[in-house]
């Protein structure tokens, strides 16, 4: 049989002798050394028995062969042996085990088998098994019954840091005492013990990487023939790449599910932030474009000049963020060609190291920012834009610095793709509060200012918009004085949100203002406002194609209350539109809701609404209020009612106290819809400032009437007015006596203003006509209105009041 040796002169090729034949005992001692031994490497037989046989060898066994006299098999491959001399000779020889009586197992080593002399040595299919295993890129490793190493791999022996000789005959726990490995021993023992395999996955470092790696398992049970279990295998898959592909994927689907909960700027930028220091940043900064943080259209971003941000949201693994150097809601400034100046202007992704020349520089140019990278060993840097159809909103910073791996391409494209969606909300989000803020502007454009001075009763409300959850909706409210020192209040609110539900209230309460004007009663004023809404509603149908739609009846809606206090008599008329009932509190604090006719909502045309009128006490207190107050989507209507009832028995006093009492009491947490609550205390106007006459349809009456009020006008002590209000008598009576009908009735009344009415059975309403020169008549309601400082005629339940107003003198 061939043999190759090496010497130090080259390689030579000699026979290895046919009568080669050594016995190892089991504890590796030769005990046989035939004269093809001494032959082959010169040593005679007393000078090698006895001695170790390892002290032959020129280098170690390979794995294979090792292996296979662990495990007691028969093995073949080249040796490296050393002769006496000191030359190298490199054979083929098999061992085979051999029996012994006292339980060891001796070892028989000779030459290979005949028919492998002609060239290299062919494994059979026992070593070619053991060459795979040794050889295979993945982990593997095998245990005995009690759960020691017998052997591993190459590849498992790089992962756990130890050679197999270190390893083997210890457990794992053993091997490694420290978590996961408690975990995977006790899996091992369960193998052992039942027979069935396990899979397990865990992420994090193995000994012998330095560097976290996701790791797959498969350990199953060894069986020998008859079943039994004899050991156990593991063989380890690396699946980090496909883990950190999975975990992309849950950052990808929990960005969808958190980015965008609320049509807020701030809050959503605080969301970006969150899910990406949750996902694969240690901290991560969001500067908005100053205009784009306060709603505003964003403004081009100019590459050649600095560029202010406000620094919107930033979120770290660290508690307080202590990386930043920028506090949350200041601004930032970025100065003409840094890295994330060019990141702006490019509206594309930049992943840089802080060692990078361009990125130094930036870093150096703040002390604070150079202070916090070297505190905090910050080594990778992503810089996202944030873009919403082609414009650009700011900057997204991504860093690590508790991670101990770099940024790479894959975490680039997934940082992008969650700017990306982050962005749509965010411009959505601007989108909204710009719209908000401009309706809420129209909105209060058309609210009144502060409460107007009234004799004739005290008013307070407080109007809320809706939170950032919801649009600003069509609430409105309004106090309205009439003539003959009454009052009229009105409480509305239109179907919808946004700037078209502004602009819808704001037409609709010029409409009442307009028809509380020529003193409709509540009822009537209620069907004019009805035919306008639905008319609006017919003018404001969907557009398609250039043509517009049939409407469906309703899509422009709004409920009304409208009320009209007289402090003469103490009543109050009111009609609703379905407005949620009024409430009166009286002097002794007795709440009761007034059980109006519902009356269907002002848009659905053609139905009937009615008044109801009733006496309130003075002192008494009304409480008007839209739905949004006392209804929720999580809470009954009667639930808000009763909370109103209690909130409003409470002791009397300020109305602006009870106001925010009521708010306090009544409001929900978070109001989804405008919230609307008007207050009026009554008052009733002093007998002594209010005088009344019966006349006769006769002309000796106008004198008569002229008399009595020029009187009582100088009791009053406002002879000043004397002249002018005789004069007003005298034109009213007249025509009340030469066109009306019975009964006529004059009507004093000092309040702000001094208050001539004439009433009479006529429902004719007058007008004002321009006279020719030679006309005897038609000149008298042209005086009135040059005397007075405002007239004007109102239908009743017997006919119609022309009324007119003069200032006290003084004013």
């Amino acid at each position: 049989m061939d043999s190759r040796g090496s010497t130090p002169g080259g390689t030579v090729d000699g026979r290895v002798p046919e009568d080669l034949a050594v016995v190892v005992d089991a504890v590796g001692t030769v005990t046989v050394w035939s004269a093809g031994a001494r032959q082959l490497l010169g040593y005679e037989a007393e000078e090698v028995v006895g001695r170790p046989a390892a002290g032959l060898l020129a280098a170690d066994l390979p794995e294979s062969a090792r292996r296979h006299v662990a495990m007691g098999r028969r093995w073949a491959t080249e040796v490296a042996l050393r002769h006496r001399d000191g030359r190298r000779v490199v054979v083929r020889l098999m061992g085979t085990p051999l029996a012994d009586g006292d339980g060891g197992r001796p070892w028989l080593v000779t030459p290979a088998a005949p028919e492998q002399v002609a060239g290299p040595v062919e494994p059979d299919a026992e070593a070619l098994w053991d060459l795979t295993l040794a050889q295979l890129p993945v982990p593997v490793a095998v245990y005995d019954r009690e759960a020691r190493l017998v052997s591993a791999n190459e590849a498992m022996t790089q992962v756990m840091g130890r050679s197999v000789a270190e390893m083997r005959g210890l457990t794992l726990w053993e091997i490694e005492p420290n978590p996961p490995f408690d975990d995977y021993d006790r899996l091992q023992r369960q193998v052992l013990r039942t027979g069935e395999p396990v899979f397990h996955e865990n992420f994090g470092q193995s000994p012998g990487e330095v560097r976290n790696h996701a790791w797959s398992m498969f350990l199953s049970p060894l069986k020998d023939e008859s079943g039994v279990v004899r050991g156990v295998s593991a063989a380890v898959f690396d699946t980090t790449e496909q883990y950190w592909a999975r975990r992309r994927l849950v950052i990808l689907n929990d960005a969808s599910l958190r980015i965008g909960s609320t049509l807020d700027v701030t809050r959503t930028a605080d969301e970006l932030a969150e899910v990406a220091v949750t996902g694969f940043a240690d901290f991560v900064t969001v500067d908005l474009l100053e205009s784009v943080a306060l709603g505003e259209e964003p403004e081009p971003v100019p590459p050649n000049q600095p560029v202010t941000l406000r620094r919107t949201a930033q979120r770290s693994v660290l508690d307080g963020c202590p990386e930043s150097v920028v506090p949350t809601g200041a601004t930032t400034f970025y100065p003409v060609d840094t890295p994330p100046m060019r990141a702006l202007v490019a509206g594309r992704g930049t992943l840089t190291a802080a060692g990078d020349p361009g990125m130094q520089r930036w870093i150096d140019a703040s002390r604070g920012r150079a202070e916090a990278v070297a505190r905090h060993m910050i080594h990778s840097v992503m810089m996202v834009p944030l873009r919403a159809r082609g414009v650009t909103l700011g900057l997204v910073h991504f860093l690590r610095h508790r991670t101990a791996e770099s940024f790479s391409a894959d975490d680039l494209l997934l940082a992008e793709e969650i700017v990306a969606r982050a962005a749509v909300s965010v411009d959505n989000a601007r989108r909204y509060t710009h719209e908000r803020r401009t309706a809420l502007t129209l909105q209060r454009s058309l609210l009144p200012d502060r409460p107007p001075d009234l004799a004739a009763m005290q008013v307070a409300y407080r109007y809320l918009p809706a939170g950032s959850g919801a649009d600003v909706g069509g609430d409105w409210f309004d106090v309205i004085p009439l003539s003959g020192a009454r009052v009229a209040l009105v409480v509305g609110d239109v179907v919808g949100h946004g700037i078209h539900a502004s602009a819808t209230m704001g037409r609709l309460r010029t409409a009442v203002r307009t028809l509380a004007d020529v003193d409709l009663a509540p009822d009537e004023l209620l069907t004019q406002l009805d035919d306008l809404v639905v008319r609006l509603d017919r003018e404001e149908g969907p557009q398609t194609g250039g043509r517009t739609e049939s409407p469906t009846p309703g899509e422009v809606g709004a409920t009304c209350l409208y009320a009209v206090y007289d402090p003469v008599s103490r009543r109050c008329t009111m009609a609703r539109a379905g407005h949620p009932p009024p409430a009166v509190v009286t002097p002794d604090g007795e709440v009761r809701f007034l059980d109006l006719p519902t009356g269907p909502p002002l848009g659905l045309g053609g139905l009937p609404f009615e008044s109801v009128e009733v006496e309130l006490a003075e002192g008494s207190l009304l409480a008007l209020y839209t739905d949004g107050l006392v209804e929720t989507a999580d809470r009954d209507i009667e639930v808000g009612l009763n909370l109103l009832r209690g909130a409003l028995a409470d002791k009397a006093g300020p109305l602006e106290e009870t106001c925010d009492r009521v708010l306090r009491t009544v409001l929900p947490a978070r109001p989804a819809d405008d919230i609307v609550l008007m207050l009026a205390r009554t008052s009733a106007l002093d007998t002594a400032r209010v005088r009344t006459w019966q006349l006769p349809r006769d002309p000796a009456a106008v004198a008569r009437a002229r008399k009595s009020a020029s009187e009582q006008v100088t009791a009053w002590g406002l002879g000043d007015a004397a002249f002018a209000t005789e004069l007003i008598v005298s034109e009213l009576v007249t025509n009340a006596v030469r066109y009306g009908d019975d009964p006529v009735v004059l009507r004093l009344i000092r309040d702000s203003a001094l208050i001539c009415e004439v009433s009479d059975g006529s429902s004719t309403a007058p007008h004002l006509r321009r006279a020719r020169v030679f006309d005897e008549g038609g000149r008298g309601l042209l005086l009135v209105a040059q005397m007075a400082e405002r007239w004007g005629s109102r239908q009743t339940a017997t006919g119609k009041t022309i009324w007119a107003e003069l200032g006290l003198p003084g004013d």
